[in-house]
């Protein structure tokens, strides 16, 4: 339903370094990188991109929520260590949140412009086949 997703972001070069490894622990990578008219955008996915960062300045830093697939509670656990150690700030363990479903299992993050990122993981405790 989503074709992609851009953040806009107050230090380019941070988040870019930030979204790289947290991303990277979910098997997500950067796929471009460019700069167009004084903006710089770096793209991240699997096959194409489809999460955006941007520099430029932000109307409102904060208010923004994206869930990134995890293949496994492992995944989701890696996405957190990673986050922290990479800067981010806890906004909820891994662990799971069964008022979305039983088997909902995810960790949020705040990235460096304080948006809420989360990685989620639905099924069983092993992961996808």
């Amino acid at each position: 339903m989503i074709d992609h997703v851009g953040l806009k972001v107050a230090d380019f070069s941070l988040s870019r370094d930030f979204y790289s490894a947290v991303l990277g622990a979910l098997g997500i990578k950067l796929l471009a990188e460019f700069e167009y008219d004084g903006v710089k955008s770096a793209g991240y996915g699997v096959d194409r991109p489809s999460f955006w960062l941007g520099s430029g300045k932000m109307q409102r830093g904060g208010d923004t929520h994206v869930a990134f697939v995890a293949a496994s509670r492992a995944a989701v656990e890696a996405f957190y260590t990673v986050a922290l150690a990479a800067g981010g700030r806890d906004n909820g363990p891994p662990g799971l949140r069964p008022h979305y479903s039983p088997d909902y299992y995810a960790a949020f993050v705040l990235d460096p412009d304080g948006n809420n990122i989360e990685a989620a993981y639905v099924g069983p405790e092993g992961g996808r086949p």
